[in-house]
């Protein structure tokens, strides 16, 4: 299938527009020339994305919005539509979680995180089929993890909405396909990426939560997302070689990744430095309302720009080709000898 390049005359929807891979996202598509939508809570973060959009060479509109209330959202893109024309691409990617053991997150704030984190993508995906379907097409991208498979500790709330939300992206694809619809939905499972999610995520932790190495760019997630926005034909897409290692693993041996994870997944979460007291936590607010975080976190020097499992995903012939082909040597040099 041809690509579905995006250009100028496309209307992308972005949630969790503000920071990290939402920001990171808003301006790899404004860089095709789209109109983009920019959807989140924190004001601050909105204004500085839409910024970046314009100098990328897009259109922005900020729609200040909780993702969690369906109404609210129903009634943001029709907004987009009004001022920006008919929605191409909706990319969920809103989220908010809390980072601590499961005993000491309260009922109220596991609810939020899954109001958010899930039922967000539910809504959001809810209202881009409504716009959508009148014209017969479109595409959704859910950006996952690839939590959405394997679950951690310190990460319950997280790790159960990803589950969740792979769930229910598979049931709408098969729905979808049974209608013989042209709207196409596409998961893209993402690794630990270098965003302000660690300094602002609620935590009870003794020290400051970092992602679990490897780290990544919040660009090569994004790179990723708006490559699935163009190519959306593709059920999912894995991005950055942990994440293909670590669907493998659990598929082949979950219980011995159970215990592996019992023993590193608490120390390799948290930095040696003491959790600040004032940390901010954007749990029921949003943290960016009045400062702008922007799409990286604190983990620069740490973070990888690229990853050779990137291009394998995109280039499965070439892949499939390359192995045949050492295959069939090794067959003929055993031959031969």
């Amino acid at each position: 299938m041809r690509a579905q390049t995006l250009g100028p005359t496309d209307v992308v929807v972005v949630t969790g527009a503000s920071g990290g891979v939402g920001r990171a996202t808003a301006r790899a598509v404004a860089e095709r020339g789209a109109a983009v939508a920019l959807l989140a809570r924190g004001r601050e973060g909105l204004e500085g994305a839409a910024a970046d959009v314009r100098r990328a060479g897009g259109r922005p509109l900020v729609v200040p919005v909780d993702v969690a209330d369906a109404a609210a959202l129903d009634e943001a893109g029709r907004r987009v539509e009004a001022e920006l024309g008919p929605v191409t691409v909706w990319v969920n990617v809103a989220f908010a979680s809390a980072f601590a053991r499961f005993e000491d997150v309260s009922a109220e704030e596991f609810q939020r995180a899954t109001e958010v984190t899930y039922l967000g993508y539910v809504h959001g995906t809810a209202t881009a089929l409504r716009l959508m379907r009148p014209r017969g097409a479109g595409r959704v991208v859910q950006v996952g993890s690839a939590l959405a498979y394997r679950g951690i500790p310190l990460q319950a709330a997280y790790c159960g909405a990803k589950h969740a939300i792979q769930g229910f992206t598979e049931s709408l694809r098969c729905e979808l396909l049974a209608e013989h619809s042209a709207i196409h939905v596409t998961m893209v499972q993402l690794p630990a990426v270098n965003t302000p999610q660690f300094s602002w995520t609620l935590t009870r932790m003794p020290r400051r939560p970092q992602p679990v190495p490897p780290i990544y760019q919040p660009e090569v997630a994004a790179g990723a997302v708006r490559y699935a926005a163009e190519h959306p034909w593709r059920r999912e897409w894995w991005v950055g070689t942990s994440t293909m290692l670590t669907i493998a693993a659990n598929a082949i041996a979950p219980g011995l990744l159970d215990r592996y994870l019992a023993r590193t997944g608490f120390d390799s979460q948290q930095t040696s430095e003491p959790t600040p007291s004032d940390a901010p936590a954007d749990l029921f607010a949003p943290a960016d309302r009045h400062q702008d975080f922007g799409a990286h976190g604190r983990f620069d020097d740490r973070s990888h720009a690229m990853d050779p499992q990137l291009w394998a995903s995109r280039h499965h012939g070439a892949v499939v080709g390359g192995v045949g082909a050492m295959a069939a040597g090794a067959w003929l040099l055993a031959r031969r000898r």
